[in-house]
C-alpha cells in the first residue's frame, strides 16, 4: 500500500469511527431525553423530579390542618335565623363532642351575614375571642372569607351562584385520621404534551353545574387543541375565580368510573406563551374533592372536554372511597 493510500485508509477509518460515536451519543441522549407529542426533547430525570415534588405538595395540600380531608358539613342558609351548634335540632349541626350543644346563631339578612355566639361559648376569629361578628363569604372562591373556630372546628361562609352556604371543618375529622394515601399511574413523559390555545374573542362563559346542583359561570379564554397518537383533541380552559395568573381544565377520559373517579378530573398549566403554546402536563392530573367528602361542591367537566381516550396518567381514584 502506497503512503497515499496509506493516508486515505486512515481518513476514511476516521470518518468511520466519527460516524459511529454520533450514532451511539444519539442512542444515548435518546436514553436520557423523550421527546412529547409536540416532539420537543424533554429531560426526563428533571421531568421525574417535578412529579414528584407536585405529588409531594398535593399530599401536603390535600392532609393539612385545613385540606379537603378536614371537610366535615356543609348547610346552605336561609333568609333569617340559620342556629349552629352540635344538638341535631340546630340548622347547622357541628361534629358530637366538638362545640356546645347550642353555640349561636347566624343571621342572614340581604346578603349580610352576621354570626351571633351564645354567652360563655369560645369563639375565636384569628386570635381573638368574638361574640359577633359580620362573616365574608369566599364570593365562590375569589376571596379569602372570614374563619370563626370553636376548638379544632372552624366554619366559614361560601357562595355558590346565588346560594350562601356554611362550611365546616374539623381537624381531627375521621376522613383525615383514617386517610390511605393517593396513589397514581406511573409517571409517563408522553403524556406531558405541547397544546395550541386558540383565543376566545370575546371570551367564551360557561355555565358549569356543580355535584350540588348549582350553576357557576366560569370565563373561557380560549380552546387547547393538541394530538395525541396523531389524533387531535381539543379542551375548553377557564380561568378559575382567584388564579388568574393560570388555566385551569377539567376533563373526562375512558378511564372515569373505573381507575379513576367516575366525573372526571383536572389540572391547572401556564397561560400560553408568546407562541400560544401551551403544555398540558396530565402527569399532574388529580381528583375533585368530591372524592374524599361528600360536602365539597365540586363542578362537573363541560361535555366538550370529554376526551374518548384512556388518559392513563395522574391520580387514580382514591382507594377508601
Amino acid at each position: 500500500m502506497t503512503r497515499q493510500n496509506e493516508h486515505s485508509h486512515g481518513r476514511k477509518l476516521n470518518l468511520a469511527l466519527l460516524s459511529t460515536s454520533i450514532s451511539i451519543v444519539g442512542v444515548l441522549l435518546i436514553s436520557l431525553c423523550g421527546c412529547g407529542e409536540s416532539g420537543t426533547a424533554i429531560d426526563l430525570e428533571a421531568h421525574r423530579q417535578e412529579i414528584e415534588q407536585w405529588k409531594e405538595k398535593r399530599l401536603a395540600r390535600l392532609t393539612s390542618d385545613d385540606g379537603w380531608l378536614t371537610l366535615a358539613g356543609l348547610f346552605w342558609l336561609k333568609e333569617g335565623e340559620n342556629t349552629f351548634g352540635r344538638d341535631s335540632t340546630n340548622d347547622i349541626i357541628f361534629p358530637a363532642g366538638k362545640a356546645p350543644r347550642r353555640a349561636g346563631a347566624l343571621w342572614l339578612e340581604n346578603g349580610i351575614v352576621r354570626m351571633q355566639a351564645r354567652p360563655r361559648v369560645e369563639m375565636k376569629h384569628k386570635d381573638s375571642l368574638v361574640t359577633s361578628i359580620i362573616m365574608q363569604s369566599d364570593e365562590e372562591g375569589s376571596v379569602s372569607p372570614t374563619i370563626l373556630n370553636i376548638g379544632a372546628v372552624s366554619f366559614y361562609i361560601i357562595k355558590r351562584g346565588d346560594q350562601l352556604g356554611v362550611r365546616v371543618k374539623d381537624k381531627e375529622n375521621p376522613a383525615r385520621l383514617n386517610f390511605k394515601g393517593l396513589d397514581f399511574f406511573p409517571i409517563d413523559h408522553t403524556w406531558r404534551i405541547e397544546a395550541k390555545f386558540k383565543p376566545y374573542t370575546p371570551p367564551k362563559v360557561l355555565d358549569i353545574p356543580s355535584q350540588v346542583g348549582t350553576i357557576e359561570k366560569y370565563e373561557s379564554p380560549g380552546l387547547l387543541i393538541f394530538e395525541i397518537d396523531g389524533k387531535t383533541y381539543t379542551i375548553d380552559a377557564v380561568i378559575e375565580k382567584g388564579s388568574e395568573n393560570q388555566l385551569f381544565i377539567m376533563f373526562t377520559d375512558e378511564t372515569n368510573g373505573e381507575e379513576t373517579y367516575q366525573v372526571g378530573r383536572q389540572l391547572y398549566a401556564a397561560l400560553p406563551d408568546t407562541n400560544n403554546n401551551v403544555i398540558i402536563d396530565f402527569n399532574k392530573a388529580y381528583n375533585w374533592p368530591c372524592v374524599f367528602t361528600e360536602f365539597a361542591t365540586c363542578p362537573i367537566p363541560p361535555r366538550q372536554n370529554h376526551l374518548p381516550i384512556r388518559v392513563e396518567a395522574g391520580e387514580k381514584m382514591y382507594r377508601g372511597h
